[in-house]
């Protein structure tokens, strides 16, 4: 959809799911995603996005500001990687001994021992080691906020997510984006709350928002920098 506000257009997709309200996102540098009951009318929802337009302008012209455009990374000597809202810089070491190439951190420096420069190779080892500390820190974090909830996760895995950080199932199995653990450590704890949240509303309900700010009274602050930065968490 989209509609004239003054001399910009603003276009906009729409997705339709089981909820009470609406609710519009913005992703830089310019992606506009509405989500809406699925009793709404293009009428009902044009008139409450053209309510915001205002915001949404501003919002695209904040994004202006910012370098969003993603860089492709090249895994050569000093070339920095994102860890826990950090950045630390890369260390290629070459060993014919080894068998295939691996990464660690230590000391402040990200270290990849591999017997071959080819980047897919060494993008891999770089993946599988925040797939494991992904992993280790959104379990951590769950059972710091499990006293919060009188469910429990069945499941908690890692796995790839292109276009969301985390999800949560019927069955309450959480799976989260094997990125999320370059996310400041204040930013993955919103992550990791907000979908123990959906084990109890599987929506974006005004309930679940509530719930949210009890847990967290400073969502809103950690929600923003994933909107605005997240799209710096890759490789």
């Amino acid at each position: 959809m989209k509609f004239q506000y003054g001399t910009k257009t603003i276009e906009f997709e729409v997705e339709y799911r089981d909820r009470k309200t609406l609710e519009i996102g913005i992703e830089p540098p310019d992606n506009i995603k509405v989500v809406a009951p699925k009793a709404a009318t293009e009428e009902d929802i044009l008139k409450v996005v053209k309510s915001k337009a205002k915001w949404i302008i501003q919002k695209l012209f904040e994004f202006k500001d910012v370098e969003y455009k993603k860089r492709e990374k090249e895994y050569v000597n000093g070339e920095s990687f994102m860890y826990l809202g950090r950045n630390y810089s890369l260390q290629i070491i070459i060993n014919e001994k080894v068998n295939e190439a691996k990464a660690k951190l230590y000391q402040g420096k990200f270290y990849i021992e591999t017997n071959t420069k080819e980047q897919c190779k060494l993008q891999q080892a770089m993946e599988e080691w925040y797939r494991q500390k992904t992993l280790e820190k959104v379990t951590d974090r769950i059972n710091y906020y499990k006293p919060y909830f009188t469910v429990t996760p069945n499941s908690i895995k890692v796995k790839e997510q292109k276009k969301r950080w985390a999800s949560c199932t019927s069955n309450n199995d959480l799976y989260f984006n094997w990125r999320c653990s370059m996310a400041p450590s204040n930013v993955l704890d919103y992550i990791v709350a907000h979908e123990m949240c959906h084990m109890k509303y599987l929506n974006h309900s005004r309930e679940f928002w509530n719930l949210m700010e009890r847990i967290m009274p400073d969502y809103k602050e950690r929600k923003e920098w994933l909107k605005n930065y997240g799209i710096r968490m890759d490789l």
